[in-house]
């Protein structure tokens, strides 16, 4: 796999990049894969290639105003300092004048997500070579991730390099005593995971949501379910006390934890207590701490904890299919 990073900075220059990024967030102020994306774009601008930026948004059905892309605009032009075009269409070429440009929603034609080899060809017409740095979206069997890097010499972008650096470190090399964290309602997606990770694990501790479906579990005396809880009609939406502090002695053992998922329903301030004090309590720990998924990363932002976390992931789906040691259809590609 090609990497942006150690690429000949001075071939760039003049030629067009297509940088797949993944700004699939509900607004610009959700804004950790819009800032994580920069880094990459301002390389390609230095260096004084062209960048056309890539992206998907949600999953409309046919055009979708609410979930254009054009709302980023503002955000680009004043993090990049660069004037920006914005391509509502797919354009024969790419216009002669401008250094940034932006095209609408690749979901708005439906041959992106059906993963559509001349939809690609159509696309790499647009550019002269090809940068992925969207990590989260890596494990999906999308044309702009899968066939478009067959098209033209390709990269990994800075911050998909990060992610494969960090989680394959975690994964392979973990400090110990390596302590897992699994919440969320998706109890199934994180199985592959544990099964994967377990004969490296110390500890394994689970959310409230295990003790409503625990069917998919592997059989280890390493896994620690909550041994009370909070919720309502017979369901467990958030763990109690007890757990809370019971699991916060392994967190303060740990010198590396993974972390997936609220360990309650914390989107329901009622819930929300049981991940918000592991968050802090992440966040004190000497463990080198690595903290994945959407929920997950918001309740870190929320929190103002950011900077007290060694690396947040963009990743959710695609952290999880990694960590459970699968191939990622977008990083295969690469190579």
């Amino acid at each position: 796999m090609r990497l942006l990073s150690e690429a000949d900075k001075k071939s760039l220059a003049g030629r067009v990049c297509l940088l797949r990024v993944d700004f699939n967030v509900e607004s610009a102020k959700d804004a950790l894969r819009l800032e994580e994306s920069l880094p990459t774009a301002r390389l390609l601008l230095r260096a004084g290639a062209r960048v056309l930026i890539l992206s998907h948004r949600g999953r409309p059905k046919g055009i979708d105003p609410k979930l254009s892309l054009k709302e980023f605009i503002p955000f680009l032009r004043k993090k990049l300092q660069q004037s920006i075009t914005f391509l509502t269409g797919l354009p024969a070429k790419l216009p002669q004048n401008g250094r940034l440009f932006l095209l609408e929603n690749l979901r708005f034609w439906p041959e992106e997500d059906a993963n559509d080899w001349d939809f690609a060809r159509h696309l790499a017409r647009l550019g002269d070579f090809y940068v992925n740095d969207a990590f989260a979206v890596c494990h999906r069997e999308n044309s702009s991730v899968t066939q478009l890097p067959k098209l033209l010499p390709s990269y990994a972008g800075l911050l998909l390099q990060k992610e494969i650096e960090i989680l394959s470190q975690v994964m392979k090399h973990p400090k110990k005593p390596l302590v897992l964290i699994f919440g969320g309602s998706k109890v199934e997606d994180k199985a592959p995971v544990m099964k994967n990770l377990l004969p490296k694990a110390d500890r394994v501790l689970l959310g409230s949501s295990v003790l409503n479906n625990s069917a998919m579990l592997p059989k280890s005396n390493k896994i620690g379910k909550p041994i009370d809880w909070v919720g309502e009609k017979g369901l467990a939406l958030d763990i109690g006390p007890l757990s809370a502090e019971k699991f916060g002695a392994e967190i303060k053992r740990a010198r590396t934890i993974i972390w997936n998922g609220p360990v309650g329903k914390f989107e329901d301030k009622r819930y929300a207590r049981g991940s918000i004090a592991l968050a802090k309590l992440v966040a004190k720990s000497k463990a080198f701490t690595v903290v994945g998924g959407g929920e997950t990363t918001q309740l870190i932002l929320e929190n103002g904890l950011r900077k007290k976390i060694g690396f947040l992931s963009t990743g959710g789906g695609a952290m999880l299919e990694f960590l459970a040691g699968k191939k990622l259809p977008g990083i295969a590609a690469l190579k």
